[in-house]
């Protein structure tokens, strides 16, 4: 498949070069504001004497800060484009990186944390997706599947990258080094190439003047609050099989190599999902919901009933790998298709906010199911239900729409 195959004609003239340099600022930004954090943790414990607990909470309250800002980045996009927030998201990633690199206060690196909850709301899929169904209504979807395939990635080539830098130039450096990489790859397209001169979406002329009418009318709209439980239970979920997959599996007897081995394969099978959806361009976001609702609970369904048979484990992962590739996308185009293009930021914004929310005390709350039960099958079945009510919302919401007036 080539550029000139897609929708829209010549690729250089209908904004994939833009596309193609977002890719790229996607595949820095989350592989060092989000994916980085984890990998600085052994070394500022052992250097700083700060605890295993306090160096976690001030990722939390970053996905928090991202939550609650959400909304108002999204606003904002819808009324003046992108260009702003998402170059005020890159600049703001340099400076904390630096400051962190500094930091020896655990009072300011909460503080620098908080400000990287505001990079990522501003610089991550949520922003950029908007920015993509602003500026191409009428392809946005074949974009933003495009976009996510090189932001699959991001784990994939900066979780080795940052760890090859602190363990041969110091965690300091390492920070340095990713200031440098947003500086020199995130910034500039964002700050030069991002400009939002494109004409708006179609009947979206009350949407440039103020997105109050849209945000008012779609949490009227039964179809919102069936999204918003469809993603807030599945980041509940994910959040919960992330952060606990790899105790759940020795719990049940899975080596060390196995597990991780098992773990790995989610990664390409999120991109291989991915891939399904650009070639299968033509499948409507309903029909794709229906999929990755079936696949998240078959993926389920085989963690629970199979927690230690290591072949239906690994079957497990690339069910769910597909699955969450494909949520991403389906994220990013289930608001426009269902609920209209009028202020997608914003909507966009609002959805993201309770799911953020579910995601950053899913880590405790399944912490505290396994405390409670004294292991993890209770915390399997809370998962379980967790995707059935998340593809219950989506049904809702499909329903929602095809009933109204």
């Amino acid at each position: 498949m080539s550029f000139a195959s897609f929708p829209g004609g010549d690729w250089r003239r209908d904004g994939w070069p833009l596309v193609a340099m977002l890719s790229v600022a996607q595949l820095v930004s989350w592989g060092t504001i989000f994916y980085g954090f984890p990998l600085f943790i052994a070394s500022m414990e052992a250097e700083l004497g700060w605890s295993r607990s306090l160096l976690n909470g001030a990722l939390s309250l970053g996905l928090l800060t991202a939550g609650f800002a959400a909304y108002p980045v999204g606003r904002i996009i819808d009324v003046y484009g992108g260009r702003l927030v998402m170059s005020l998201g890159s600049a703001l990633a340099v400076l904390l990186f630096v400051a962190w690199a500094y930091v020896r206060d655990p009072v300011l690196f909460y503080a620098i944390w908080f400000g990287l909850g505001l990079a990522q709301a501003c610089t991550l899929y949520t922003p950029v997706f908007a920015v993509l169904t602003r500026l191409f209504p009428d392809s946005a979807k074949i974009r933003i599947t495009m976009l996510t395939l090189t932001g699959g990635f991001a784990s994939t080539v900066f979780t080795p990258l940052i760890a090859w830098w602190i363990e041969s130039l110091g965690w300091q450096t390492a920070l340095l080094l990713m200031a440098a990489c947003n500086l020199v790859f995130c910034l500039p397209v964002h700050t030069l190439l991002l400009r939002d001169r494109a004409r708006p979406p179609a009947n979206d002329a009350a949407a440039q003047v103020s997105d109050k009418t849209p945000m008012q009318r779609a949490l009227r709209n039964p179809v919102f609050w069936g999204l918003a439980v469809c993603f807030t239970f599945y980041l509940l979920a994910h959040a919960m099989l992330i952060f606990h997959f790899l105790p759940m599996l020795a719990e049940y007897g899975v080596a060390l190599a196995t597990a991780v081995a098992i773990i790995t394969v989610i990664g390409p099978a999120q991109v291989g999902g991915r891939i399904l959806l650009l070639f299968g361009r033509r499948i409507e976001t309903v029909a794709t919901g229906y999929i990755v609702m079936a696949l998240f609970v078959l993926a389920m369904l085989l963690l629970v009933f199979f927690p230690s048979a290591v072949p239906a484990l690994f079957a497990m992962a690339a069910v769910y790998g597909a699955a969450n590739g494909m949520m991403t996308i389906l994220r990013g185009t289930s608001v426009p298709d269902l609920l209209g293009r009028e202020g997608f930021g914003a909507i966009s914004g609002a959805l993201t906010l309770p799911a953020s929310i579910a995601a950053a005390v899913a880590p405790s709350l399944a912490a505290l199911i396994w405390q409670a039960t004294g292991g993890y099958a209770a915390v399997m079945l809370t998962m379980l239900v967790a995707m059935i009510i998340s593809a219950a919302g989506f049904i809702f919401a499909v329903k929602a729409r095809n009933n109204a007036p």
